[in-house]
């Protein structure tokens, strides 16, 4: 198979100063900072709710903005009994001073109360398109807990920002950005790297141009192009593939796979950036807490705010062509995967079974995938 790193990478193009302006406000949002996102021509200025740790906000005050509200996904609002769940986003203004305490208790499940919503919360569902809707989908792609605290913003709200010295993010960079980034993805590095069920294998490194985290396909053995390839989509799994958990099948799977492909002759692992069903680490650690008291595993993540699944495949796609492979033999249990790489063009000739023995500490968690999630368990 040739090289597949490029000699010079693309021109720059919108779509990438689109990228690099919501990777910058992830950054933002990730060490507590505060950002403004704006909707045609109206904006917001925003901070990830669960960075806050004391109260009042001081820049919030010192911009002379209107009352400070928090925001959550549909999902947690209809946890707290003040929405439906399938609404994007959810602003909540409370009769009381806001406090890290109160908003600490809008936001995350962990946090004991007695009563749910705490008294004097007022709901309101946020507009589907607009900024406060784009700002919790920005706290997704940051990895953080799904909700914001905020303010409106009056006027022209890219002039405050500039005059603020506060980062502008547009909403439809936000909202575009799983596309834009998946189909930015270009491969820069590749190396021989002999594994323990397959000596002749190859890592190939997948970036994206605002320099977000590499997804990366292992190529086993000598797939033949004309295919069908077998090839297996993999989330990455720091517990499962790396401390060999017990909570989950996945470091089973991963080992399953490099086996059953270099077995078979060869084909393509394509190792996703996508920890926890998409909600990352951290976040899957919180679910893990929950589900420990008593919850399942789709239950813990919406307890959270977010949907069951919040993974996407468009990255896989983008590789799957760069490698070569338009037909595969996908090996999963999962119809979703099946069904995302078809509805891009990837010709799914076959779905091969990927099963595994359970134990006393994933039983429950295969029932829930089989279940709930359509697993074919």
């Amino acid at each position: 198979m040739n090289r597949l790193i490029p000699e010079s990478l693309p021109d720059q193009t919108q779509d990438l100063a689109a990228l690099e302006s919501v990777d910058r406000a992830v950054a933002e949002l990730r060490r507590g900072g505060a950002i403004v996102v704006g909707a045609k021509g109206n904006g917001v200025l925003v901070r990830a709710a669960e960075t806050v740790d004391a109260w009042p906000l001081p820049f919030f005050d010192r911009a002379g903005l209107g009352a400070q509200r928090v925001a959550v996904t549909g999902r947690r609002a209809a946890i707290l009994a003040l929405s439906e769940p399938s609404v994007a986003a959810v602003e909540l203004s409370s009769q009381a001073a806001l406090s890290p305490t109160l908003i600490r208790a809008l936001i995350d499940p962990q946090v004991e109360t007695e009563k749910l919503p705490p008294p004097g919360i007022v709901a309101q569902v946020a507009p589907p398109q607009g900024a406060v809707a784009a700002a919790i989908r920005l706290s997704k792609i940051a990895r953080l807990l799904p909700a914001i605290v905020f303010a409106p913003i009056e006027g022209d709200a890219s002039a405050w920002a500039q005059s603020a010295g506060r980062h502008w993010v547009e909403a439809e960079a936000i909202t575009s950005y799983d596309r834009v980034q998946a189909e930015e993805l270009t491969p820069v590095s590749e190396a021989r790297v002999p594994l323990k069920d397959c000596e002749d294998a190859r890592i190939v490194a997948f970036r994206p141009h605002d320099g977000g985290a590499e997804h990366l396909a292992i190529i086993v053995g000598k797939p033949d192009a004309k295919g069908p390839v077998l090839a297996r989509l993999h989330s990455e799994c720091f517990t499962g593939d790396l401390l060999g958990s017990l909570r989950c099948d996945c470091g089973d799977q991963l080992r399953g796979a490099i086996a059953m492909i270099a077995k078979n002759g060869g084909g393509v692992i394509l190792y996703l950036a996508q920890e926890g069903r998409g909600i990352g680490l951290v976040n899957k650690l919180r679910a893990y807490a929950l589900q420990d008291k008593g919850f399942d595993t789709l239950d813990a993540n919406e307890l959270l705010g977010f949907d069951d699944d919040e993974r996407v495949y468009l990255p896989a796609v983008r590789m799957l062509r760069a490698l070569g492979f338009a037909r595969v033999r996908l090996l999963t249990n999962n119809p979703a995967k099946v069904g995302a790489l078809a509805r891009h063009g990837i010709d799914v000739v076959e779905r091969v079974a990927h099963v595994f023995p359970s134990n006393e500490h994933n039983w429950t968690y295969l029932q829930t995938k089989a279940k709930r999630s359509g697993h074919l368990l």
